[in-house]
C-alpha cells in the first residue's frame, strides 16, 4: 500500500504537499517541449499508421462488398477531420477552465489509446466509426492543449523555436507512420501494426504522467526559476489579490455591470466572439486553413496520379511524399528566426505563400513517364512543403500574440483560466476544416478539370492569402507602434 501511495506521489507531480522527486528534470522546459513534440507525432503517427490496412480491413475483417471500400475509406477519413473540428474548441475552453493542464493532456491520450483499441479488434464497421472519431477527439487535445501548454511553459520568448520542433515532429509522424503501417503489414501482419501503436502509446503514457507543469513545480523552486508564463498566476493566488484599497479597484466600473458583463463574456461563445474580432487570430485561422487545405489536396490527388502517369505502385506512392514532408525538418530554423527577430512572423508567411504559387502552377508540366519528369515532380513538392513549412510557425505563433494582444487591453474579459487554450483549439478548427474540404477540393477539380487546373487552383488560393496575411500577421500593417509591443509577462514580486 506504500508503494503504491509513492507512485500515485509521483505522477501527481505538482499535486503533492511533499516535493516531486526528480523536479527540476520533469518540470524542465526541454522535457515539456519533448514531451509535447512527441505527443503530436505520436498521434499523427497513429493517424497515417493504419492508412494502408485500413481498405484490406474493411475488405476481409468487416466484411464489406468491393465496391463499397473506396466509399467507407474517404467517410473514415472525414470522420477524422470531422472530430477534430468538433471537440478543438470544447476543449480548449474546459482546458482554460482546468487548474492544470496535465489532465486534459492526459485525456487525450485515454482517447487514443481507445481510438487504437477499437481499431484493433474492430470487425464491425460501427467500431471503426467510433475509432476514427476518438482519434479525432485525442489530436484535438494534442494541438490545443499541448500547444496551450508550450505556451505556458516558453512564454512569448521561446515559442517560435518551440512550435518549430513540434511542426518538425509532425511531419515526421506523417510520413513515418504510412511507411512504417505498410511494411509492418505486408511482412508481420495485421496485429504486428497495432503492437507498434500500443508500444508507442505505453512511452508516451509515461512521459505525460512524469511531466509536472511550470507553475505547479514554482513552489517548490527559487524564485528565480520561476516561469513567466502567462499561466502563472492561476497557481500564485497572492498575485491575483489586490489589497481592498489598492488603486486598482478604483478605477473599477459599478460591481452590478462589471458582474453582467464579465458574465456574459466568459460563457464559452462569448469567449469565442470575442476572440474572432481580432482581425490577427482571423488572419491567422485563415492562413491555417489554407496551409491544410493545400497539404491535404495532395493526399487524395497525389498517390492516384503517380499511379496512372507513372505506374507506380504502393510503395512508390506513399514514397513521393517524402519530398513535402522533409522541408518540415527547417521548422525549428524558422521558429529561432521569429523568436530572433519579432517583425519577421509577417513577412516569412506572407513570403512562404507567394513563393508558394509558382511550383504549383509548374505542376502542369508533369505530364509524361519519363526520369526527367519524375524528378520536376519531386523537386516542385520539395519547393511547395518548404514553403508550406516556412507558413506554419509564423501562424500559430500569431495566435498566441493576438489572445495576448485580447487579454492585454481587457484583462478581467476572459477570467482566471485566459482563453490560449481555446483559441488553439479555434485555430485547430481551421485546419481540420482545411483537411476535411481539401481532399474534394482538388479531387473534383482534378477530376473535371484535370492535373493542370488543380495545380492553378492551389496557386490562386495560396496567392490571394498573401494580401490579408502581409496587411494583419503582427498587426495591422498600418499601424504605427510596434506590433510585439507586449507588456512584460513576469509575475510581480
Amino acid at each position: 500500500m506504500g508503494s503504491w501511495s509513492k507512485i500515485l506521489g509521483f505522477i501527481r507531480g505538482g499535486q503533492e504537499s511533499k516535493r516531486p522527486k526528480f523536479l527540476e528534470i520533469r518540470s524542465a522546459r526541454w522535457f515539456i517541449i519533448f514531451t509535447v513534440s512527441y505527443s503530436a507525432c505520436t498521434d499523427i503517427f497513429m493517424y497515417g499508421l493504419i492508412v494502408p490496412v485500413t481498405p484490406t480491413a474493411l475488405e476481409h475483417r468487416v466484411g464489406l462488398a468491393e465496391d463499397k471500400i473506396q466509399t467507407w475509406t474517404s467517410v473514415l477519413l472525414a470522420l477524422y477531420s470531422a472530430a477534430l473540428l468538433a471537440f478543438s474548441p470544447i476543449i480548449g475552453y474546459l482546458a482554460d477552465r482546468a487548474g492544470s493542464r496535465r489532465w486534459p493532456f492526459l485525456l487525450g491520450l485515454v482517447l487514443l489509446a481507445a481510438a487504437t483499441a477499437l481499431l484493433c479488434i474492430g470487425t464491425d464497421i460501427g467500431l471503426w466509426i467510433a475509432g476514427r472519431l476518438f482519434q479525432g477527439a485525442a489530436a484535438a487535445v494534442v494541438w490545443t492543449v499541448g500547444i496551450a501548454l508550450l505556451v505556458d511553459t516558453v512564454g512569448k520568448e521561446g515559442l517560435g523555436q518551440a512550435i518549430g520542433y513540434v511542426s518538425m515532429s509532425l511531419s515526421i509522424g506523417t510520413l513515418a507512420g504510412p511507411l512504417l503501417g505498410g511494411v509492418l503489414y505486408q511482412h508481420g501482419g495485421y496485429y504486428s501494426v497495432f503492437g507498434l501503436a500500443f508500444g508507442l502509446i505505453g512511452i508516451d503514457i509515461l512521459l505525460r504522467l512524469v511531466l509536472i507543469e511550470q507553475k505547479h513545480a514554482a513552489r517548490w523552486l527559487t524564485p528565480e526559476r520561476r516561469p513567466l508564463s502567462p499561466e502563472q498566476n492561476d497557481g500564485e493566488k497572492i498575485t491575483t489579490q489586490a489589497a481592498p484599497n489598492s488603486s486598482v479597484t478604483e478605477n473599477r466600473p459599478a460591481p452590478e455591470m462589471s458582474e453582467k458583463k464579465s458574465n456574459r463574456t466568459r460563457s464559452p461563445l462569448g469567449q469565442a466572439v470575442t476572440l474572432l474580432s481580432s482581425p490577427r487570430l482571423i488572419v491567422s485561422l485563415w492562413g491555417y486553413f489554407i496551409v491544410s487545405l493545400v497539404l491535404t489536396s495532395f493526399d487524395s490527388v497525389l498517390p492516384l496520379f503517380v499511379q496512372e502517369t507513372f505506374g507506380w505502385e504502393q510503395t512508390a506512392q506513399g514514397l513521393i511524399f517524402i519530398p513535402m514532408m522533409i522541408a518540415h525538418l527547417t521548422d525549428p530554423i524558422t521558429g529561432y528566426i521569429i523568436d530572433r527577430y519579432p517583425k519577421s512572423p509577417r513577412y516569412l508567411a506572407t513570403g512562404a505563400f507567394i513563393c508558394a504559387v509558382p511550383p504549383a502552377v509548374l505542376l502542369r508540366l508533369v505530364t509524361n513517364n519519363t526520369m526527367h519528369h519524375k524528378i520536376v515532380l519531386c523537386a516542385l513538392l520539395a519547393l511547395l512543403g518548404l514553403c508550406l513549412a516556412v507558413a506554419m510557425p509564423p501562424l500559430i505563433t500569431e495566435v498566441f500574440h493576438a489572445v495576448k494582444e485580447k487579454e492585454d487591453s481587457s484583462p478581467e474579459t476572459f477570467g482566471r483560466g485566459g482563453a490560449m487554450a481555446l483559441a488553439f483549439g479555434l485555430s485547430n478548427m481551421g485546419f481540420a476544416a482545411g483537411s476535411l474540404i481539401g481532399p474534394f477540393f482538388a479531387g473534383f477539380i482534378r477530376q473535371d478539370a484535370g492535373w493542370g487546373t488543380m495545380g492553378w487552383a492551389m496557386a490562386l488560393i495560396t496567392g490571394v492569402s498573401a494580401l490579408p496575411v502581409l496587411l494583419f500577421i503582427g498587426g495591422w500593417i498600418g499601424k504605427k507602434s510596434s506590433p510585439r509591443s507586449e507588456p512584460d509577462q513576469s509575475i510581480p514580486e
